[in-house]
């Protein structure tokens, strides 16, 4: 994580003070519980509590400090707390290890962390919504292998955009599901040491479900699931931004970045106005991804457990979380002042002599008895003269001049495929469909 790109209310979810927070709630909690089975004296329980009332502040330098000695983060956390409690803190961590903690930690701050996101996606899907519906009806050109196809209109993409978006919030919520569950069940994961029922009461009151079966560790496939998620996440912001970028290249302009006063856009050319903000998201979308990769190496550990996990997960939750959350809510920011430019949208549309038309010309012919071949071959010959001439000649003026093609078609017939509305006629079915 670099601050450049990250936002206080992710980065605090990842700082150790309030890991070591967590972890103090994991210990109180799981105390709790084996205070109410008997199993410790309802005392410590209550001396965690009381001192956690009095002074909820966390020295982490202190802990790192023991850790410098212990070589163990866990162990110097507890002992750290011991110094603070005293003698009751013995009846802390009965029965448990140090992954009971550590998963159930990390656990809770995905969680939280995903529950960032969702509000991230939800307003980034605002934002797509309201330029859909203000660009509903704006025709512009549709690409295939960036070349002309035929016409679609800017609130389609959007549209689509939304869609996809959609689709990550529910894939989201998915793996926000996966990934909040609780572990307390000892070493190798058989509750040898501890009630099962302690387990229980701290998922319970850290809002996570119970893992229904853990080694020593919670099984890592539900991580695996979850940062595979952030990657898709990921691809879809880079899918927008480039399309972002490929609308602002000179040639085309049909859209580009908001560009405020004072801004400079090159060192050395006054002119440019580029599309950092996009470019940016394209290179956050490729460090996002590349967490999705380890996380799945992360699934094959040695038989109950080894820590080949730990380091990755040290580096890859915090990371792939706050570059996430820097990137959704950047894109947002480019969506919502996203600058469009319908008549430089028509212009486009416009710039190659009706090309865009030529399939409904086809079919016409075909519906007139003409075979597909020979259709194909009557529309192919115009059309290609029209596009060595780079659209100064006329689609429709050289169809209604060839013999062969007003043999089946009249001139009227021929003009009535030029219609730019047949193209747009069921918007109103797929707004329909992508929005209810």
């Amino acid at each position: 994580m670099i601050p450049r790109y990250a936002r206080p209310d992710m980065v605090q979810i990842w700082e150790p003070e309030s890991r070591f927070k967590i972890w103090f709630e994991i210990e109180a909690h799981a105390t709790d519980a084996l205070a109410e089975l008997g199993v410790v004296p309802k005392s410590a329980a209550k001396a965690l509590w009381d001192w956690w009332a009095t002074n909820p502040t966390i020295d982490v330098a202190a802990i790192d400090a023991i850790e410098a000695v212990t070589k163990h983060d866990v162990i110097a956390f507890l002992t750290w707390v011991a110094e603070n409690v005293g003698d009751e803190a013995r009846f802390m961590h009965q029965g448990m290890t140090s992954s009971d903690v550590l998963d159930t930690c990390l656990a809770v701050q995905l969680t939280r962390a995903t529950d960032i996101l969702l509000a991230d996606l939800d307003a980034l899907l605002e934002a797509i919504k309201r330029r859909a519906f203000e660009h509903k009806m704006t025709p512009s050109i549709g690409r295939s292998h960036g070349i002309h196809a035929e016409p679609v209109t800017f609130g389609l993409k959007m549209a689509e955009a939304y869609a996809e978006f959609a689709r990550c919030k529910d894939r989201l919520l998915a793996a926000r599901k996966d990934i909040a569950t609780c572990a307390i069940s000892g070493a190798v994961g058989t509750f040898a040491n501890i009630d099962p029922r302690v387990e229980a009461h701290v998922a319970a009151k850290l809002g996570l479900a119970v893992e229904p079966v853990s080694t020593q560790v919670i099984p890592r496939d539900r991580h695996a699931m979850y940062f595979a998620t952030l990657g898709v996440i990921a691809s879809s912001i880079e899918r927008l931004a480039i399309e972002v970028r490929h609308l602002q290249r000179t040639e085309v302009l049909e859209a580009e970045e908001y560009f405020s006063p004072g801004q400079k856009g090159s060192s050395a050319m006054p002119h440019k106005r580029n599309p950092v903000l996009t470019e940016n998201l394209t290179g956050l979308a490729r460090m996002v991804r590349s967490y999705a990769l380890p996380a799945m190496e992360n699934v094959a550990l040695w038989h109950e457990r080894d820590i080949s996990h730990s380091s990755v997960e040290r580096y890859i939750g915090p990371d792939a979380t706050i570059t996430l959350d820097f990137a959704l809510a950047r894109l947002t920011g480019v969506v919502d002042k996203l600058l469009v430019y319908p008549e430089r949208m028509q212009k486009n549309l416009d710039k190659m002599g009706g090309l865009v038309h030529s399939q409904r010309v086809l079919l016409a012919l075909t519906q007139a008895g003409v075979s597909r071949e020979d259709a194909y071959r009557l529309v192919q010959r115009s059309a290609m003269k029209v596009w060595e001439s780079d659209g100064q000649l006329s689609l429709m003026e050289l169809l209604k001049a060839d013999s062969e093609v007003t043999a089946a078609l009249s001139p009227a017939e021929i003009e009535e495929k030029f219609d730019l509305g047949y193209h747009l006629k069921h918007v109103d079915t797929i707004f329909a469909r992508v929005f209810g």
